[in-house]
């Protein structure tokens, strides 16, 4: 494993909802990041964010480390959920909040 890798494989183990995205939730620096951000303050739910932008190497990484072209990407409990579509089809299902909460069931 890569340097980089092992970096976002720590962070990963490090926080149990961790997004990685453009910018930060407060001042994010892409639209889809933002509507992940908004989402998961909404929850109310705690997370981790980090800025892809701050480090190039962790930008390209994490499209490897989650087998995942595109940012923003949410972990929970060390597993990738998705992107911005993904999250918001969980959100628009009332699927999220279980995910969140650690209650979905693995299928």
């Amino acid at each position: 494993m890569s340097d980089t890798q092992t970096r976002i494989q720590s962070m990963v183990d490090q926080h149990r909802v961790i997004l990685f995205m453009k910018g930060n939730p407060d001042a994010p620096k892409c639209g889809f990041s933002s509507i992940v951000a908004n989402i998961l303050k909404d929850s109310g739910v705690p997370f981790a964010a980090f800025d892809v932008l701050a480090d190039p190497s962790v930008r390209e990484g994490i499209k490897v480390f989650g087998n995942w072209p595109t940012i923003p990407q949410l972990y929970v409990d060390g597993e990738l959920i998705g992107g911005c579509d993904v999250i918001r089809d969980h959100f628009e299902r009332g699927e999220l909040e279980s995910i969140l909460q650690g209650q979905a069931t693995q299928g």
